[in-house]
């Protein structure tokens, strides 16, 4: 079954015209409902208090009105590009702004939706209104798939060649049947276990036979592949690998250790949120 409301952040970063193009292509080729979503992050009014103010100052209320229109004038010309742009492509569009944290508040909206499409943080211009942690707080609470789209790179197809990152997980399994829609549609897929164990909790006798075997049963034609990597980590072997194929998609599930874990010690999560140089669809 094909991708039928499609969530889309947008913001007022340059990389996010290329979000909005992936977002319209995909919508168009799945006949999807396609929602554009701006989050305004405001200060609460208590920050305010405690300033010294005159009698002719404005009020905590006002100050933070004022920010409000200055964000939704702002806001303006990236409506206007989203609204074009689903009409030019017939689409069903549907535009919101939202007030709060970023990454609450997408993740939020990213419930009534099959798939939300986000940015990469580009960890070399931090943002001061916690858009950092947008993919995050969507992959952590909102319990969808997020398609995070690199900060860097020009990207003309998306889910031609479709890379499986398998390693036999609840997390990776969750990411398959999330990403079906697009692997029933690619001119090809290859399933790839890094650093492979045997056993039944690993990857079977044959890596990546098992799940192969099972979206054959959906219409997905694979090839099963298998390397052994190991003097860098999984993550870096898995982009090293989608880069010698010409993968333009990774599939992946997120977090197989606890979020905190992989902040702490690194993991294939982080390492493809970090060092992502094609879209890469999680699923957590």
């Amino acid at each position: 079954m094909p991708y039928k409301d499609i969530l889309v952040h947008l913001d007022d970063t340059p990389r996010s015209s290329v979000r909005m193009d992936i977002a319209v292509r995909l919508a168009a080729a799945s006949g999807a409902h396609l929602t554009g979503v701006h989050a305004i992050n405001l200060p609460a009014a208590s920050m305010f208090y405690g300033y010294s103010m005159t009698v002719a100052s404005p009020g905590p209320e006002d100050l933070i009105e004022t920010l409000r229109v200055e964000a939704l004038e702002r806001v303006a010309p990236i409506e206007a590009a989203f609204r074009e742009r689903a009409r030019q492509e017939g689409l069903d569009g549907e535009w919101r702004v939202v007030e709060g944290d970023p990454g609450t508040m997408i993740a939020l909206h990213a419930r009534y939706a099959d798939l939300a499409i986000l940015g990469q943080p580009n960890r070399h211009e931090k943002q001061s209104d916690g858009s950092d942690h947008i993919p995050v707080s969507v992959l952590m609470s909102s319990g969808r798939p997020a398609l995070v789209i690199p900060y860097a790179g020009k990207f003309d197809t998306i889910s031609q060649h479709i890379l499986v990152a398998w390693n036999a997980s609840r997390e990776a399994a969750r990411a398959v049947n999330d990403a079906m829609p697009l692997l029933q549609t690619a001119q090809k897929v290859t399933v790839l276990s890094i650093n492979p164990e045997p056993g039944i909790d690993g990857h079977g006798d044959v890596p990546s036979a098992d799940i192969s075997l099972h979206l054959a049963r959906h219409g997905v034609k694979t090839e099963a592949a298998h390397t052994v990597a190991r003097d860098i980590p999984d993550g870096e072997a898995l982009l090293s690998y989608a880069s010698d194929i010409g993968a333009d998609l990774i599939v992946a599930g997120a977090y197989g250790h606890s979020r905190m874990r992989e902040l702490a010690f690194g993991g294939v999560t982080r390492t493809l949120l970090n060092e992502m140089t094609v879209p890469v669809l999680f699923s957590h």
